[in-house]
This record gives structure tokens, sequence and C-alpha cells, in this order.
């Protein structure tokens, strides 16, 4: 029976100082002023016109995502904030993560955004390396990073990631171990670590850059630096995350046990569980900025429309998520976040077995070490079918972490 998992927020600045060649998310460079005033008055109309239809519901975390949300001012995140907190009833253990760009943080305002109300931070890092952080087209140095780190613990927020990349251009596993290093001695309480992949519709997805390490060497380079990072004490329990006891992400791991989100900002998107409805539903704001912005001031602001999720499509959804958490899930998790039988995966979990890519232990069903390393191939197992016995392949399958 479906019934009415967690609820998030996500919230998205479209806006960087300059688009990565690796990036394919809903990112543009900034020409000009930001226009700070005006996104932020299309958030909080956007917000408006969505928390009617999740009364009663209380938020478990909310995400600043990007693009850069750190170009915003403290001030400005303040208000989405605060209004979250007059929409929304919020958990007492709210989560509020802000993702920054260490090249885009003044000294001292990390202090700022916690008295905004931040009690989380994702800072982009991606490598120590000069050389490395140059082909990646970023646009801070490793000082920078350590800068920002030693400002948020000094402003009190301990709790912070630093995501990392991997399989970089030039990259041997002493440097992929080396960055991992710096990381640790930095203090976060969370790692995000993932291969840098050639995502289509990318700079480097059309140009790939040169001196790609092999997939030996990439291999070796994910032992390393998992092995380090264990030594360390982050545990594992997502494919690309590493937390300190009690630090995992409560938004991201929301989303992996295909928990609900509402999304607001352009190009955002919400998937919502209509229990009463016996439905599950994704929303879609307009991804360029400006179609976003005009949709926001054109008279009433209405809520995005709601397209149901097909039944067929959900055991795909949910594998698709739930696959990428180390610990795994148990069959009711599957039942109440789809509606749909665990019986219905009969044939494709028995097969899956039996090839020795998933398992079940202790009542929870996980990708074994070898189907972890072909999960791929796993998650597309679960797509439906189309009427000539072809398996539909609608999207990405497999991608970086949210």
């Amino acid at each position: 029976m479906l019934t009415t998992p967690p609820l998030a927020l996500y919230v998205h600045f479209p806006w960087c100082v300059r688009k990565c060649p690796y990036c394919d998310f809903n990112s543009y460079a900034l020409r000009g002023e930001l226009a700070e005033e005006t996104y932020i008055e299309a958030l909080l109309r956007d917000l408006e016109s969505q928390a009617p239809q999740l009364a009663g519901r209380a938020l478990i975390s909310v995400f600043l995502g990007g693009g850069t949300p750190s170009l915003f001012s403290p001030a400005a995140i303040g208000r989405v904030l605060a209004l979250v907190g007059r929409l929304f009833e919020c958990d007492p253990e709210l989560e509020i993560t802000l993702e920054a760009n260490p090249g885009t943080i003044e000294r001292g305002r990390f202090a700022e955004y916690r008295d905004a109300g931040v009690t989380r931070v994702s800072l982009g890092a991606q490598s120590f390396e000069p050389e490395r952080l140059e082909a990646l087209g970023r646009i801070h140095s490793p000082a920078d990073t350590c800068r920002a780190a030693a400002e948020l613990h000094a402003a009190g927020l301990d709790n912070f990631n630093l995501d990392l990349m991997y399989a970089l251009p030039g990259q041997d596993v002493r440097s992929a171990l080396a960055d991992i290093e710096r990381a640790i001695a930095l203090e976060p309480a969370h790692v995000s670590h993932y291969e840098l992949t050639l995502e289509p519709g990318t700079l480097f997805g059309a140009m790939p850059p040169p001196n790609l390490p092999d997939d030996e060497a990439v291999a070796q380079m994910l032992g390393v630096c998992q092995d380090k990072l264990a030594d360390a004490g982050f545990a594992q329990y997502e494919v690309s995350a590493y937390a300190r006891a009690g630090r995992i992400a409560r938004h991201n791991a929301n989303y992996w046990s295909f928990g609900d989100y509402v999304g607001v900002g352009a190009g955002a998107h919400g998937k919502l569980s209509l229990a009463s409805e016996k439905r599950i539903v994704r929303t879609a704001q307009p991804r360029e900025p400006r179609r976003y912005l005009s949709a926001m001031t054109a008279g009433a602001t209405l809520p995005p429309p709601q397209l149901p999720i097909a039944p067929a499509e959900l055991p795909f959804e949910f594998m698709l998520n739930a696959l990428r958490l180390t610990s795994g899930f148990e069959t009711e998790l599957f039942e109440t976040r789809t509606g749909l039988s665990w019986a219905a995966l009969a044939a494709t979990i028995a097969e899956l077995g039996e090839r020795g890519l998933l398992s079940c232990e202790a009542g929870r069903w996980r990708t074994t070490p070898h189907g972890a390393k072909f999960l791929n191939d796993v998650l597309v197992c679960f797509l439906p079918a189309t009427p000539s016995g072809r398996v539909a392949v609608t999207r990405k399958v497999l991608s970086s972490p949210v």
C-alpha cells in the first residue's frame, strides 16, 4: 500500500561564475550583474504556490543547490528560509544545506549564512592540485578551499561536505589519494567522492580532455581512496558518499530511499506521493531562467503541473535510487514507497540473484560486490519493456550524486 514518505525541499539557483566543462546540471554562466532581488521574489512566489498542496506535511530537509547558491547574499538566502519556516511545518532536526564554491565565498560570510538558517554546507573542492582544477575549469584554488573550510569551522558549521572528483585528466593513483588526504585534514563531516564522467551535452562530452586515466588506474584510485576514507572514520553509505558517524546527509538519503521532494526554482523537479489517490507524480519548473522568471511574474502564479509516473516505471525509479545505498532496503520500503507488490519483481529478482548481482541478508536487498561494479546493468533489468519486447531506456541510468 502506498504511504506518504518524508518530504524534502530543493531550491535551485541556476547561475555560476563560469560553466564547468564537465557539468550537465541546469546551470548558466553569469552575464552581468546577478538579478538577486528578481530571482528571490520569483522563488518566494513559487514557494507560496506549491505550499497549499503540502499542508500538514513536515519538511525534514532543505537543499539550496545550483549553480552556485553562494553567489546570493546571506540576506537573500535568509528571506527564502524565513518564508519556508512560515509556510511549512518543519522537523525539529531540519537540515538546511547550502552548496558553495570556494571561489565565491568572502571571508566571514559563512557565519552570516549560519545566522540566516543554514545548518550544513557542501563545498565544491573537486581537487587540491592546481593542474587538476585548471583542467576542470574551476575558478578556485586549493588555498581557497582550505580558507573556506577554516571559516566553516570558525562559524560553527562543522557539518560540511567536501565534493571530490577522481579519474581526472593527468591524474594517477598517488595524486588521487593525496586529494583524499588533503580533504581529511580539513576535518569535514562528509565526503562525496565521484568519478569524472563525460556527459552528453557538455564540453567534455563533445571534446574529451586528453590524458584521462585508463580503467585499471581508475579502479585502483577508487580502491585506495575508499580504504583511506574508511581508516579515517568515514563510512560509505552510498555509491559516492562517505560520512562520519551521525553525519549522513538527510536530504540525499531521502532521495535514495525514494522519499518525496518539492522542487522550487528554474528547472527544479519534484516528486510527490499522493497516497489517498494511489499515485505518484512528478513536477518540473521551466529550465531556462528567463522563462522561469516570466512564469513567476505572469499574473497569478500557479503550481507546476503534476505528471503521474506510470506504475510500470516505478520499479526502475525506485531501484535507481535505493540500490545506490550500501545498506540496501527492505521489501516493505519498496511496497510502501511505490504502492506495488514485491511479488511483481519476483522473476527479475530471482534472475539477478542467480547471476550473483543481488543478495538478501537480514531481510535487506542490496547489490553484491560484483553487482555494485555493474550497477547500470542491474538497473536496466527493472526498466519496462516496449510492446516489441525491448527494454525501454528512457533516461540516464546512473549519474553523479544528487
